[in-house]
């Protein structure tokens, strides 16, 4: 069932979405050669504490950590580890926060001190397919007409968009109604309504779009090895068109 939020909802994940983007901003300046995902992932679940919030996903069908932390190949839902970060890597860290029962989503890819000029480009155009598609997210528009946004601009630079995940609807739960693919065919699927909170979080890969999962039953990587960037955007749809709750830009 897709739930219409109430002010007082929008409101509790606006304050949990500040926290979650102040978070990723603490992050970037950790993100360098020789730190590990574990030691980020420690971070988090202290800096929520003394903000008097907790990682939503942590025991979410018995996910063990705070954070998802997906490393070059790895689509999604890395686990975090104790192994150092690379000069040249690429890292997504993702969150869901729960503070006071406001929750909000955000990932984000971080580029490890000198990358490849592809893989620069994978996290930019990776990006500005987020930004294209959270400007669909409209009262009367249809999901079809986000998963275009994403699917015709990023496969115009070469890239793939992977199937097998997507966004998603958000608050009461992790996981709610609607699923928000990140392709599709403009003006089909179902159509946005004022008061819906969902998540919008493209998934790219350099290489072919298919994904394989790793035998922790949880982790995604890409079929060829190919680099995978993802960005991700809690967002309430309302009548003057979207407001991202999770923006990084006005904290």
């Amino acid at each position: 069932m897709i739930t219409i939020k109430s002010e007082r909802e929008i409101k509790l994940m606006h304050e949990a979405g500040k926290l979650l983007a102040s978070c990723h901003k603490e992050i970037a300046k950790m993100i360098k050669p020789g730190v590990s995902t574990m030691e980020i992932d420690t971070f988090v679940e202290k800096y929520l504490a003394k903000h008097g919030a907790t990682p939503e996903q942590k025991g979410f069908h018995d996910y063990p950590y705070a954070t998802c932390a997906s490393i070059n190949d790895e689509i999604c839902h890395g686990f975090p580890r104790k192994e150092p970060l690379k000069n040249g890597d690429i890292v997504t860290i993702d969150c869901v926060v729960n503070l006071n029962g406001g929750l909000a989503d955000s990932a984000w890819t971080y580029t490890v001190g000198n990358v490849s000029d592809e893989a620069e480009e994978l996290c930019k155009v990776t990006k500005q397919s987020l930004y294209r598609a959270i400007r669909q997210a409209k009262p009367g528009k249809r999901l079809g007409d986000i998963g275009h946004a994403i699917q015709s601009y990023v496969e115009a630079k070469g890239y793939s968009v992977v199937r097998d995940f997507a966004g998603h609807g958000l608050g009461p739960t992790i996981h709610e109604e609607p699923n928000i693919p990140h392709f599709g065919v403009q003006g089909r699927g179902l159509r946005l309504k004022e008061g819906m909170v969902i998540t919008i979080e493209p998934m790219i890969n350099l290489g072919a779009w298919g994904s394989q999962m790793d035998s922790n039953g949880w982790t995604a990587r890409t079929v060829d090895g190919s680099l995978s960037a993802q960005y991700e955007h809690t967002l309430v749809i309302t009548k003057e068109g979207p407001v991202i709750l999770t923006e990084q830009d006005v904290i």
